[in-house]
């Protein structure tokens, strides 16, 4: 699994769910915008304080998530 520095989870914050960076943006907010068809320039316009490498770094969580996810069902 890739260590994510950008992805936090803060129990306090969020209801504890993953987010960009410490922000009060979840790897939801990105993924559902990316799900629904948006660019990364359009989510990058949505949430000034994004980076391009956040949302990779999104990405890149969902594929490790997914993955262990899958590793513990077999």
């Amino acid at each position: 699994m890739t260590q994510h520095t950008r992805i936090t989870i803060e129990p306090g914050k969020r209801g504890g769910r993953p987010c960009v960076r410490g922000l009060r943006i979840t790897v939801y907010d990105v993924l559902g915008r990316l799900a629904a068809g948006m660019g990364h320039d359009e989510i990058l316009a949505d949430y000034p304080d994004l980076e391009e490498a956040d949302i990779l770094a999104v990405l890149a969580w969902a594929a490790d998530s997914e993955r262990m996810t899958v590793s513990a069902a077999q």
